[in-house]
């Protein structure tokens, strides 16, 4: 076999057509290998002789995508020291494009023995591992284009490759769970229909199947467990994993961006696979454990922010490099548009405490590539002083936890809550105003992943985790939920209903708060994990998002909104609400309101009023009151501070948005001076929700609200 000197950069394998450069980083090793790995479980080993910067390459003509390799790395083996090279494991590239297969768990792949941790375990790994795939990087794009939607354009749909389409009816079988089926006409059709403009994919960087979820008969479903920051997860690939999820991504990403859909990844930079000093040996700590972790004080242990047992080393310039390359690699390469990070703020520990100038933030800041996609902070980890929502640099964008408390609370009913609500229904300026953001660095959501579904956060005041296996210990125990009146499934009509409204509530306030809604994948036809609120290892139908019957399309129920199918009508109600927003520059400012008149209107009238329930404008004491729940919300579509793409001003219908939130049905007052007359168009007690052809209503009427429930009513420009 030819071996020529080959190059240090780029790291990881690069085919050019006639052969493969390989390049490995080890600052630690005395000596690497190459492994090429062959079907019949043999292998090839070449030294990588040629060094420059602790960057270890060769160049290997002939070497075409899809061979299989690895690494093999000869150093110290001292955990006292930080130290846990060991030429019995085959490594993962770091930098691989692709991994092929899966782990075969057992004592082989650690770097000790389990009855002895002491002593170095020197069983050879390599039959129990999975493989580094070199792959090809040509791909035809065609036409593609990126969306480049604007935040205040963007409504964010956050779903699981595999739990979105794998129970999907008109996906065929050999499609369901894969990105190929993300490309399929049913669910861009679907997504296209409810107006999202994003898909916001949770993990599908590789990872890995921890070893305990696997002896349990459970899984790593959610995919929180890197192994590969460059390589699309395998098992979501329906064409095969010798380089074909790379292609089958890409697909994937191309069809969307064909009907205007954005894809942002959530990626796991905080922590690896690799768990803590009892975790296995897979890439990075038999590379160079002291240059990819953050070690404690006694170098044989790990420090932990994430809850994972480990922490990536992020003042260590080549962690800073491998991240920013990997980010570059998915927008360039891949062509996604953005990210979500999860566990941000342990991104931001340079040192021990939260540094908002970190390193990585500099870096993020100034790289031209990185800095023009979308970037999305999940702003906390579970190291002290790692809630830090609002803190994050002008660039980032965040998800609002301190909206989905908030709104939670309101519409269960919590006392003292108005005066928070309000703050967040407007953008949360107490939080981003500040330091120059805008409303839309508040990603706005009432549910995610992690926690209970929309049709959970109605029916359930307890988790229900037992199939975790876990004593139900795990998951979060404060949700901010409410069942309505029976715990999990009942037949009771009236609470049927008060759950259905419930969810009409929390959807109709996402779609009407200023910031960035996100949703999260069937939550728009009230998908149910049975109360599980952290189904992070069920790969199953306890996840897997059931579909409504496809024969149900179209239909929104009789025409009084009191026929049809639950699921069917909130999935209606969730598409008018999302095109309400979209249709409506007052949903969606981009600058915060003033509170005042605006300059050059025709009226005189403040950007936004408040009002009690009987139409007088909002006081302290009425903020403050305990009992206070309702409220009367002004939109001006005359006073937009800020102007279009042209220059030119944006003037829109006003709305008036009215909330109940107690538990007794309310009149409302019309208040006199901001309009004459106005149409209903948005009543949540209803059972569509939708006021087709709603009453006019007159400036001094009274309405009256059921109890929980949300009125809207608008007001041509």
């Amino acid at each position: 076999m030819q071996v020529w000197p080959g190059q240090a950069y780029p790291l990881g394998a690069t085919y050019d057509g006639a052969g493969t450069n390989f390049a490995v980083f080890s600052e630690t090793a005395e000596r690497i290998e190459l492994c090429l790995l062959h079907d019949d479980g043999s292998e090839t080993a070449v030294e990588l002789r040629e060094t420059d910067a602790f960057v270890r390459h060769a160049y290997l003509p002939g070497i075409m995508p899809g061979q299989r390799y690895g690494f093999r790395v000869h150093g110290p083996y001292e955990p006292e020291r930080g130290h846990r090279c060991n030429s019995a494991k085959l490594l993962l590239d770091p930098y691989a494009r692709a991994v092929g297969g899966q782990i075969d768990w057992g004592e082989a792949v650690y770097g000790y023995h389990f009855e002895r941790p002491e002593k170095r375990n020197d069983m050879d790994s390599a039959p129990h591992m999975m493989s580094s795939v070199v792959v090809n990087p040509y791909f035809d794009w065609g036409d593609d284009r990126p969306p480049r939607t604007d935040y205040h354009r963007t409504v964010i749909y956050e779903a699981h490759v595999k739990g979105l389409t794998m129970l999907h009816p008109e996906l065929p079988q050999e499609l369901r769970g894969t990105y190929a089926a993300l490309a399929h006409p049913a669910v861009i059709d679907h997504l296209t229909k409810l107006g999202v403009t994003a898909l916001e994919l949770m993990p599908v960087h590789q990872f890995v199947q921890d070893h305990r979820l696997v002896d349990s008969s459970l899984a790593n479903y959610w995919g929180y467990n890197t192994i590969g920051f460059f390589a699309p997860h395998n098992a979501y690939a329906s064409w095969g994993d010798r380089g074909q999820q790379v292609l089958e991504f890409k697909s994937a990403v191309r069809a969307l961006h064909a009907a205007g859909i954005e894809v942002i990844l959530d990626v796991v930079y905080n922590h690896t696979a690799e768990g803590n000093h009892l975790g296995p040996t897979l890439s990075f700590r038999g590379l160079d454990n002291l240059s990819y972790y953050r070690l404690t004080d006694d170098p044989q242990y790990y420090m932990d922010t994430t809850g994972t047992g480990n922490s990536l080393l992020m003042r260590s310039p080549h962690v800073l490099q491998l991240i920013m390359d990997s980010l570059r690699y998915w927008v360039t390469e891949m062509r996604v548009d953005g990210f979500r990070f999860d566990l941000a703020a342990t991104l931001a520990r340079q040192f021990h405490e939260v540094d908002r100038l970190s390193s990585f933030f500099d870096l993020v800041q100034q790289d031209p590539v990185v800095s023009q996609v979308k970037l999305i902070a999940e702003p906390w980890d579970v190291g002290e002083g790692g809630y830090q929502v609002g803190n994050f640099p002008p660039l980032w964008t965040e998800w609002n936890g301190k909206f989905r408390d908030t709104v939670r609370d309101m519409w269960r009913g919590e006392p003292r809550t108005l005066a928070e609500f309000g703050s967040r229904l407007t953008g949360s300026s107490d939080l981003y105003q500040g330091d120059g953001r805008r409303p839309l660095a508040s990603v706005n959501f009432v549910t995610c992943h992690d926690g209970f579904t929309l049709h959970d956060l109605v029916s359930y005041n307890e988790k229900h985790n037992e199939a975790n296996g876990e004593d139900n210990q795990d998951g979060e125990s404060h949700n901010r939920s409410w069942n309505c009146g029976a715990e999990g499934d009942t037949d009771d009509p009236g609470v049927l209903a008060l759950r259905e409204r419930q969810m009409r509530n929390f959807i109709a306030t996402l779609m009407l708060s200023q910031g960035v809604p996100m949703l999260s994948h069937g939550d728009e036809f009230a998908r149910t994990q049975g109360g599980n609120n952290n189904a992070y290892c069920q790969d199953n139908e306890i996840s897997w998002v059931r579909w409504p019957s496809p024969d149900t399309e179209g239909e929104g129920g009789e025409e009084d909104g009191d026929g049809g199918d639950p699921a069917r009508r909130l999935l209606d109600f969730t598409r008018a609400m999302v095109w309400l927003r979209r249709d409506h520059a007052v949903f969606r400012r981009r600058r915060f309101f003033h509170g005042r008149p605006m300059q050059g209107t025709h009226d005189d009238l403040s950007d936004i009023s408040w009002f009690t329930p009987e139409g007088e404008d909002m006081v302290q004491r009425d903020w403050q009151a305990d009992h206070a729940k309702s409220l009367t919300v002004f939109l001006n579509g005359s006073a937009i501070s800020e102007p279009g793409p042209r220059g030119e001003s944006i003037a829109d219908d006003s709305f008036l948005l009215m909330f109940n939130a107690h538990d007794e049905s309310m009149e409302f007052t019309v208040p006199v001076d901001h309009g004459r007359q106005w149409q209903l168009i948005v009543d949540t007690a209803r059972p569509d929700g939708v006021e087709r052809a709603g009453p006019k209503v007159q400036g001094g009427d009274r309405i009256t609200l059921a109890d929980r429930s949300l009125t809207v009513l608008q007001r041509p420009a």
